[in-house]
This record gives structure tokens, sequence and C-alpha cells, in this order.
């Protein structure tokens, strides 16, 4: 059943909010994106580290692992994101509203890359994760089956690995395999 607007919506995260249950959309720095849907080397990806991150993190009771369509408000009025996965720890679990979404930044991200937005992921949202302070963010792109990871040094996010097939996390002190 549709809602009935009593008033029109006056912020991009008014518009956003409105948005159906499981769309695929972003607003980052007050711009709301749409995305498609992923392809099928995206979902085998994020299927496969989904399955390995999500043992280890409770084999380990370290965290816990949450994967696209979730939104992640990372403030209240501006950015709002749909990671492809991420690792909130148990000294951060605070930031998981259990009523449905992340209010704050969590530990780590990883996007994987779609057909199209390479930039936005490599450079938009990396600057965006950096700003609010993501400890690790990673980027996989299926196609070259590479992954790129970023930690903060300083504020400032530093690549600290490049490789093939896997993601050797400095914050998880592990290996993943795609």
């Amino acid at each position: 059943m549709q809602e009935t607007i009593v008033y029109p919506p006056r912020t991009i995260m008014e518009v956003f909010k409105m948005l159906p249950e499981g769309t695929l959309a972003e607003v980052i720095d007050k711009t709301l994106y749409l995305s498609p849907t992923p392809i099928t080397a995206h979902q085998r990806i994020v299927r496969k580290l989904s399955t390995e991150i999500d043992s280890y993190l409770t084999d380990k009771s370290i965290g816990e692992l949450f994967f696209a369509p979730f939104d992640v408000f990372l403030d209240s009025d501006s950015n709002a994101v749909q990671p492809d996965l991420l690792v909130v720890l148990n000294t951060n679990k605070h930031i998981i509203d259990e009523a449905g979404t992340i209010h704050g930044v969590p530990d780590l991200i990883i996007e994987v890359l779609s057909p199209g937005n390479k930039k936005h992921d490599l450079i938009t949202k990396k600057a965006l994760y950096e700003k609010f302070g993501v400890k690790e963010y990673w980027v996989v792109d299926p196609a070259e089956k590479q992954a790129i990871g970023f930690g903060l040094k300083n504020n400032k996010y530093e690549e600290f690995f490049n490789g093939k097939g896997e993601l050797k996390s400095n914050l998880l002190n592990n290996t993943f395999h795609f």
C-alpha cells in the first residue's frame, strides 16, 4: 500500500527516504545517485566475499557483516550510501539501528565495481569514506579480479594492497578470496 504524501519533500534526503525499499540509490553531498542492478560477476564476488567474511567475523565474534541494499546514514542530512559489503566491529556496534539501518561510520567498506561506476567508486565514494573516517576501504574490479585496499593514515587514505583474487585486510588481520 502506498502512503499519501501530505507535504512535498523539501530536501534530497527526504526524497531518498521516500524511495521504495530496495531501490539502489545513494545521497552523496546532497546529490541523489541511482544505480542499475548489479551484473552476474559482481554478484558472484559479493556472495563469495560475504560468505568468507561473515564466517570469519562469526568465528572470531568480532563484528557483523551487512550487504546492499542496506542504508548507511553517514550523517543525517547529506550522505546516505549502500555499500556492497560493510563491516561493523563490536567496538562500533552502537551505530547499528536494530529498526533497520546504520547511523554512523562502518569500520570497513567493500565496493565491487559495475560497468559504468568505476569513477564513482574510486573517486567520489573514496573521498566520501575518507572524509567520514572509514578505517578500511576496498574496491574490487570483477573484470580484472583485482582488489585495491585503502587504509586511513593521518586522516588520508593510503593504498596498502593491490592484488588479484584476494583481499588482505589489515583491520581484520585476515585474507579473503574471491
